[in-house]
């Protein structure tokens, strides 16, 4: 079956299916990169050190939303 006969075929589905379908797919490539995972946490830990040692300038909460 081609990829043009599929997509007819998804698109006679009913809304449910179609989203469905299309949730199924978008889960598909979002595949979790474990390198990635790692770098990020190893930059996580360095930033909480680095607070923790008051080595970073923070600013308050309130005015980040002022």
């Amino acid at each position: 079956m081609s990829h043009a006969e599929i997509l007819k075929e998804i698109l006679l589905l009913n809304p449910k299916d179609k989203f469905l379908m299309v949730e199924t797919l978008l889960k598909s490539l979002d595949k979790p990169d474990e390198t990635i995972d790692e770098i990020w946490a190893d930059e996580a830990l360095r930033r909480f050190e680095n607070y923790k040692n008051e080595n970073t300038q923070t600013i308050p909460f309130e005015d980040i939303f002022k």
